[in-house]
């Protein structure tokens, strides 16, 4: 057996329209899209991560059981960009402290200060005014 570490090569999500949240996100992170392949379009690979959506019969159903946290120096401007390019904020998470979003497809992703995040002894985080 080799000694080799793994690694995460790439997040890929289950998209109805790939290139539809593909164009989401390009926008959203700055990586535009650099590969269309089959049912797969892929965002620019940056740090070694790739990011894609594939294309899938089924609409997301249920909360997700894994997601990305942004970091960005102004987390509630970035919710007001997020909403122009067909996003929104999911308010049913706001006793968390969290800036919980959704993707046009409803992948819920959080929005979080650069830097530390400070929670209190129940989880919740207080960077929202």
């Amino acid at each position: 057996m080799a000694d080799s570490p793994m690694w995460i090569n790439a997040l890929v999500v289950d998209a109805t329209d790939p290139a539809r949240l593909a164009a989401f996100w390009s926008e959203l992170l700055g990586r535009p899209v650099v590969d269309r392949t089959g049912p797969y379009v892929w965002l620019r690979r940056e740090m070694g991560m790739g990011l894609g959506f594939q294309q899938t019969a089924e609409s997301k159903s249920g909360k997700n059981r894994m997601h990305f946290d942004i970091s960005s120096p102004d987390p509630a401007s970035e919710q007001q960009r997020v909403e122009a390019l067909g996003g929104r904020r999911l308010e049913e998470y706001a006793d968390g402290g969290f800036l919980v979003m959704a993707d046009p497809e409803g992948n819920e992703f959080c929005i979080i200060p650069e830097g530390p995040v400070g929670l209190d002894s129940e989880g919740r985080a207080h960077y929202l005014s």
